[in-house]
């Protein structure tokens, strides 16, 4: 498989090159060449197979000449050794639970399979890579858990000091070993860019090798598309038309949805629901004009976003046309008051506890149903409710029990590097 820069088509790069660069060298997110849709028969008798031959079907195209099948399936097998399951909510209305994982966020899934391929490209080589990462909340622990330990490979993970929920923080300050924190003096898009600004700063990339972990990186993008088919399987004798609602940041999940789309998955429709960050969805509203601003902090901060990268990757998806896109997403956005009303009238009404970002899923998808009353809609719950535990006490009015997996980091000591600017950033990463 070839990858392109969305910048300049004429950057091109292997699967392999395209994970450990991270990013192209003209700033370009890469896009895989072509997507070839799987065969009818793979949907059709897709009940009858396992996670791991779901996978490896849908990924392999992907990942073709750079690693060998028989590794590809236990990269596999190690990724997905947690369950995906679809819980009724009430009629035509369902929630696909991604906390499953070791840290209990859907992005134990890209941030292992990516720690996976790059333990794979490194094995018997002497030479460490660095893998340089902004989180908004949930991508920073995933992706600690996923690197803690793998040989020449260091991690360093920036996140936006007091945006992200005493647990999330927990969970990538704590681990020590090859895992270092960069608490920043701002918001999420203010890590973000210092990220990409040290990619294309050769003062750093002439001594240190960098490589990205955000769904920016091919190889924690596209895993993601597993999980929907997963859905696929499970949802798929319910009769009627499904729709995915997801709740959106960076945009990269509800993208690889999208590919998912794009290999023949039967879907109607996606939709993007996001907290009052709404770029998107004013770009929806507009037609097409596309007007990013700086974030806002909201209770459901892994969405806190002001210019989501991977929504480039989804207009590449759909030709860049307006028009083609818009029948398949659509995109709204609710405020903190109506998340944690959506939180109350789903507890009281079913006993269901969500976490801020799975309400704001729930609330774009009851909002395409008012138009689109005879679809199975299935709402994505990101991450345990656990992880935002004062909102949840607030709102609700109980404390949900703390799962072991996150009970064996509350008592860890917290380090982490506290920065205003890129230029301490780049300091950092020069002498260490």
């Amino acid at each position: 498989m070839t990858y392109y820069s969305l910048n300049n088509n004429s950057h091109t790069a292997t699967f392999k090159e395209a994970v450990i660069a991270g990013i192209a060298p003209d700033k370009g997110l890469y896009f895989p060449k072509q997507i070839t849709p799987l065969p009818d028969s793979f949907f059709k008798n897709i009940t009858n197979l396992s996670k791991e031959e779901i996978a490896f079907n849908a990924i392999h195209q992907f990942v073709a000449d750079e690693i060998p099948n028989q590794r590809l399936r236990e990269i596999l097998a190690n990724v997905l050794d947690f369950d995906f399951p679809i819980v009724p909510i009430e009629n035509n209305v369902a929630t696909l639970e991604l906390f499953h994982g070791p840290t209990m966020a859907f992005k134990d899934v890209g941030a292992r399979f990516m720690a996976n391929c790059l333990g794979y490209f490194y094995e018997g080589n002497n030479e460490e890579v660095t893998v340089l990462v902004a989180t908004s909340g949930d991508t920073g622990g995933a992706v600690a858990n996923g690197f803690l330990g793998v040989k020449g490979v260091r991690v360093v993970i920036l996140y936006p000091s007091g945006k992200v929920s005493a647990i999330q923080e927990k969970q990538l300050t704590t681990l020590g070993q090859n895992i270092t924190a960069i608490e920043v003096n701002g918001v999420f898009d203010d890590c973000q860019r210092m990220v990409k600004t040290a990619f294309l700063d050769k003062e750093i990339t002439n001594v240190r090798k960098l490589t990205s972990a955000n769904s920016i990186n091919v190889a924690r993008w596209l895993p993601q598309l597993l999980y929907y088919l997963f859905a696929y399987k499970q949802a798929k004798e319910q009769g009627n038309e499904i729709v995915f609602s997801v709740p959106s940041g960076n945009f990269g999940n509800i993208c690889a949805g999208m590919v998912a789309q794009k290999l023949g998955m039967p879907v109607k429709h996606f939709v993007a629901a996001t907290n009052v960050n709404d770029v998107v969805p004013q770009y929806m509203a507009s037609k097409g004009k596309y007007s990013p601003k700086p974030s806002t902090a909201t209770i459901s901060n892994a969405m806190d976003v002001g210019d989501p990268s991977n929504f480039i990757r989804i207009q590449q998806l759909y030709g860049n046309a307006f028009e083609t896109l818009s029948k398949s997403l659509s995109s709204y956005s609710f405020t903190d008051q109506e998340t944690k009303a959506a939180m109350k009238k789903i507890y009281e009404e079913t006993g269901y506890v969500a976490d801020p970002h799975g309400a704001v899923g729930y609330l774009g998808l009851k909002k395409f149903q008012e138009t689109n009353p005879n679809t199975y809609g299935i709402f994505l719950e990101t991450a345990h409710p656990v992880k935002f535990l004062p909102v949840v006490k607030e709102t609700l009015d109980i404390e949900p029990e703390i799962p072991p997996q996150i009970m064996k980091v509350m008592n860890g000591k917290k380090e982490a590097i506290a920065i205003t600017t890129y230029e301490e950033l780049k300091s950092y990463l020069l002498k260490s």
